[in-house]
């Protein structure tokens, strides 16, 4: 009985033996995180003649992910460093004249808001901060910049402590929290304080404060040069409804606040119109349901005239921008990532598809896009199944340089010089009905490299987290991985899943987890019945969402070799109880109080299923996770060990509920899950076997033979 503590030096348990240095030079091993790079965040000037991106890549020394800022030349191709740093650089925003560029940098002292010259190629700080800023964001006349930021409150105390002795080994001081939540993931436990709207000369200076009081706001845009909108929750509940928001509009002469919307639900992302007459903005009515799609609205710049452009249209919308007089805004489609053009009469049209390419690890939607200034060309990140995010420019009225539809340029190449000379996978869609309803559940199967359909191969199914996410044809590290172990990977979209409508969605509506179950499963089906893998080489794992499931599943079902349930909600009143979301659990997810009705937590728990649990299951989970807390994990392994079923514990130190934050988490999340399957491979098991049987017929010969002698 032992603990699984993974570092990055080496992992408790080995992936399946790779082959020696140099013996294979076209396989994607673990280390080959370290080679890629992918686009992130292209904004497009607002002539439309220049691109800048965050060019990201793997630091191997550093083990993180870090970014200098490119730009490109939209007529000529020319690609070349704008932006370096020793740290990272992030969040490029071009200034209205396009003359300088706002962005954030990242070093060992913290985050700076910085200002680069193109004509001179310096850049300088705006402001010495105490925090790190966000959103930062220019006004329409280019002479300030607007940013959010934490501001330190004095934290709660009910005792003096007495001064302790020169000298003396005393504890620290206590720490007293009287918030909800008192602490959230990636952030651990937070400080007193509130987040705040700054204002900051564009040419440096001292910020000056623009919301006040104890509630957050955030978000801030431009409505003119004197007034500014943000978002906040000023609720009595705040705490207790964590997805309650409304804009509001600020006065910069004397910092009045003006509320432009009111209803009970979430309102959000303002943008305002090239005129300034108009605000479009994202929310809906709040139904105290664990999935709502969010919706794009616009209103008159005082709040008045509501309009909900997107009410026919049954697709989540996510960040949006004005071109002209209509919106473009970033969707999920049936399992793609598109921009569409929504006009003010509700027509949607789809302009670009195949965003994405920014998630790494797994294949989940990602994406992002910018606008020129005349609306005729956009910037964004193009993503394609053999390859990260590119930087990809749609053009009005020019034909795309790709196939298909997506109706787009691709103007890098940033992993050309690794990926064409590495066996990837191949990457085969297929659409299955689910055997409880007969629903449509979209997949995908990534084929390792020579798959020949055989049915000899082991299987891996990969849940992906949220439950309310959406995977989809993207390049994604961890399945690249298994491939090229030799696994057929499979991956997909059961009910619950995003950007197939918000029916769909809320399917698992206060019924989660249940039915996607047999929607995993008749992916699961269709895949043996394919001819390609070995059903007695059956393996399941998933994260967050996908590792409730994955726990679930062993609770249902004892045809899985083996599992790995990763940062897995394991007891839904826990959950409620202790982790940085309790509050939206109770009150959208679960909809009861666990005292008053601790079976509505309890049924739907996978812990409730232990008893039935036989198939070998390791659990794993970040030291620093406060979204799936590690006790989540702990409780699931502990029951597992008091019944005796093979368990392991795997820690992730340092770790948040984002566990491929850093390359070698990656490498040990996914070279851990594959060391514990091959140990239950069946295939491996007969190997094993295979010298005791020979040792045993010899055995048994050489006892005939000494027989007579014995007579």
């Amino acid at each position: 009985m032992k603990l699984i503590h993974v570092t990055c030096a080496a992992l408790a348990l080995a992936a399946p033996a790779a082959a020696e240095d140099g013996a294979d030079d076209r396989k994607f091993t673990a280390e080959r995180v370290f080679d890629l790079e992918f686009a992130n965040d292209p904004q497009i000037s607002p002539d439309g003649r220049t691109i800048v991106y965050a060019r990201t890549s793997m630091d191997r020394q550093k083990d993180r992910m870090v970014a200098d800022i490119w730009s490109i030349d939209t007529r000529s191709g020319d690609h070349r460093p704008l932006i370096d740093s020793k740290g990272t650089v992030f969040s490029p925003r071009w200034s209205p004249s396009g003359d300088r560029l706002l962005y954030l940098s990242a070093g060992e002292g913290g985050v700076e808001l910085r200002v680069f010259y193109l004509d001179t190629g310096k850049s300088f700080s705006l402001a010495q901060l105490e925090e790190s800023p966000s959103a930062p964001v220019w006004s329409p006349d280019g002479t300030a910049i607007a940013f959010s930021m934490f501001t330190p409150g004095e934290a709660p105390s009910f005792a003096a402590p007495p001064k302790s002795p020169k000298g003396a080994d005393w504890n620290k001081p206590v720490r007293v929290f009287d918030d909800l939540p008192f602490r959230f993931d990636g952030a651990g436990y937070l400080e007193e304080g509130t987040t705040h709207v700054f204002v900051v000369s564009a040419e440096g200076g001292t910020p000056r404060q623009i919301t006040k009081g104890d509630t957050d706001y955030d978000g801030p845009a431009w409505l003119g040069n004197d007034t500014l909108l943000v978002v906040g929750n000023d609720a009595p509940d705040a705490e207790l409804d964590l997805i309650e928001s409304e804009i509001y509009a600020v006065n910069l002469d004397d910092l009045s606040m003006q509320a432009l919307t009111s209803r009970d639900g979430p309102d959000f992302g303002p943008v305002v119109s090239p005129d300034g007459r108009r605000i479009a903005f994202r929310g809906y009515d709040d139904q105290l349901k664990s999935y709502q799609q969010t919706d794009l609205y616009v209103m008159n710049r005082d709040g008045s005239n509501v309009v909900n452009l997107t009410a026919d249209y049954d697709r989540s919308i996510e960040t949006t921008a004005w071109r002209g007089a209509a919106l473009v805004a970033q969707t999920e489609l049936d399992g793609d990532v598109v921009l569409v053009e929504i006009g003010m009469n509700g027509a949607v049209t789809v302009l670009v598809r195949g965003l994405g390419g920014t998630s790494i690890g797994r294949p989940y939607s990602s994406g992002s896009f910018s606008v020129s200034a005349n609306g005729a060309s956009i910037a964004y990140t193009a993503s394609r199944p053999d390859r990260l995010a590119d930087v990809g420019l749609y053009q009005q009225g020019i034909l795309p340089s790709f196939g298909g539809d997506r109706q787009g340029r691709i103007l890098t190449a940033l992993n050309d010089d690794v990926l064409p000379y590495l066996d990837l996978a191949p990457i085969e869609e297929i659409k299955v009905e689910s055997s409880h309803d007969g629903r449509e559940i979209e997949a995908w199967i990534a084929l390792p490299p020579g798959f020949v359909a055989d049915g000899s191969y082991p299987m891996i199914l990969e849940i992906h987290g949220g439950p309310y996410a959406m995977y989809g044809p993207f390049f994604a590290a961890e399945i690249q991985r298994f491939a090229a172990e030799g696994y057929v990977a499979v991956y997909a979209n059961p009910r619950g899943s995003t950007g197939y409508g918000e029916e769909f969605a809320q399917l698992i509506d206060l019924a989660y987890p249940g039915n996607d179950y047999d929607d995993l499963m008749s992916v699961v089906d269709a895949v043996i019945a394919k001819n390609y893998v070995d059903p007695a080489r059956l393996f399941v794992t998933g994260g967050s969402g996908g590792g409730i499931l994955t726990a679930w599943i062993v609770g249902k079902t004892d045809r899985f070799a083996a599992a790995v349930s990763a940062k897995p909600v394991i007891n839904w009143l826990t959950m409620a109880l202790a982790a940085d979301i309790g509050a939206f659990v109770r009150r959208h997810w679960i909809r009861a109080d666990p005292w008053d009705d601790p079976d509505a937590y309890w049924k739907r728990s996978p812990l409730s299923l232990i008893g039935n649990v036989t198939t070998p299951t390791m659990v794993m989970v970040g030291e620093e996770d406060w979204r799936t807390p590690p006790w989540e994990a702990e409780q699931f392994y502990t029951a597992l060990k008091l019944r005796e079923i093979d368990t392991a514990l795997v820690r992730i130190p340092d770790s948040p509920h984002f566990i491929a934050g850093r390359p070698s988490r990656l490498i040990a999340k996914t070279d851990n899950i594959m060391g514990w399957f091959a140990k239950y491979d069946p295939a491996n098991q007969e190997d094993k076997a295979a010298p005791a049987e020979e040792e045993e017929d010899a055995a048994e010969t050489t006892e005939e033979e000494e027989e007579p002698v014995e007579e």
